[in-house]
């Protein structure tokens, strides 16, 4: 508990006969207590509890899936099994993310410790978005993959742009600036690895903090992806500045937090000239000079 009624005392109050458990992060040596009262899940009774709970929630809601928050405070060996109960009751995948906020060691230890029973968002990928939108251009694009959780473990990342976390005013705050908001978001939802997540406040806005809906530019990507993210992709990931894709599907994707710039990259040699509706760009041999805006994301497809 945070506080003693009794005397009317705010403080950290561990009671007579528990102790805190070990398998939680050891940020500040254990991160077991997070805030109010505090379930102990060294208790059978309290895990009990909770099982039967969540069969029950289940049941009533005929939900398909969990978000499970702050598991980084709760006993991973607890979540194991809570999933794993909820999984054979429902015979059903269930598929469930945790949100975990550490780094990239961090995350991968907690995968292995749980048997990888449940994706996690992918937080260091958050952060190098993040960075790309304020380093004022000085941020290393060939490094926006590395250390992430879906360069390590794609089956089990979910990839996310931002949150009701990360927005503004909130205890996280590290929202992406809205210059990069397009080029962030072709980097989940337009390549296959990771389960990309879409944030309401992106999608909606949001009137509070003046920040505008991106539905236009999200329901595109979305189209796209549907249309074309399969199949053989080619990867140029290979400037500091300029990075970019391409799906033999008929998609290319290039995008640049700094100076614009070109890249030649391969889609196939069936296409003839592709469009992102400002430039049209040849393709001779299944190659192509595609054009990149400074500061932008540029996505083209097959001419008609």
């Amino acid at each position: 508990m945070d506080y003693d009624a009794s005397k009317h005392q705010k403080g950290l109050y561990l009671f007579k006969g528990k102790h805190f458990s070990e398998n939680v992060d050891d940020e500040y040596d254990n991160y077991d207590y997070f805030m109010g009262a505090d379930l102990d899940y060294n208790n059978p009774e309290v895990v009990k509890e909770a099982i039967n709970w969540g069969l029950w929630y289940k049941d009533i809601t005929h939900l398909d899936g969990f978000r499970c928050d702050a598991i980084k405070h709760i006993d991973s060996s607890f979540y194991e099994h809570w999933i794993t109960t909820m999984r054979q009751h429902s015979k059903k995948e269930l598929f469930s993310v945790g949100e975990y906020w550490g780094d990239i060691d961090h995350l991968c230890h907690y995968l292995k410790s749980i048997h990888f029973c449940m994706s996690l968002f992918d937080v260091p990928l958050h952060y190098h978005f993040y960075d790309a939108s304020h380093s004022n251009g000085y941020y290393d694009m060939r490094e926006l993959f590395n250390n992430t959780l879906v360069q390590r473990y794609d089956k089990y990342a979910v990839t996310f742009v931002d949150n009701h976390d990360t927005q503004p005013g909130q205890s996280l705050t590290s929202f992406i600036e809205d210059w990069f908001k397009p080029q962030a978001y072709a980097c989940i939802l337009l390549r296959q690895e990771g389960y990309p997540c879409i944030f309401y406040g992106d999608y909606y806005g949001i009137p509070h903090d003046h920040i505008s809906s991106k539905k236009e530019l999200l329901d595109k990507m979305m189209k796209l992806r549907r249309q074309y993210v399969e199949g053989i992709r080619h990867d140029y990931i290979d400037d500091p500045d300029v990075i970019g894709w391409t799906y033999e599907t008929g998609l290319a994707v290039i995008l640049t937090n700094s100076k614009g710039g070109t890249k030649r990259m391969f889609v196939d040699k069936q296409y003839k000239r592709m469009t992102d509706g400002k430039h049209t760009i040849d393709i001779v041999d299944g190659y192509g000079e595609f054009i990149c805006d400074a500061a932008s994301l540029n996505l083209y497809v097959v001419c008609k």
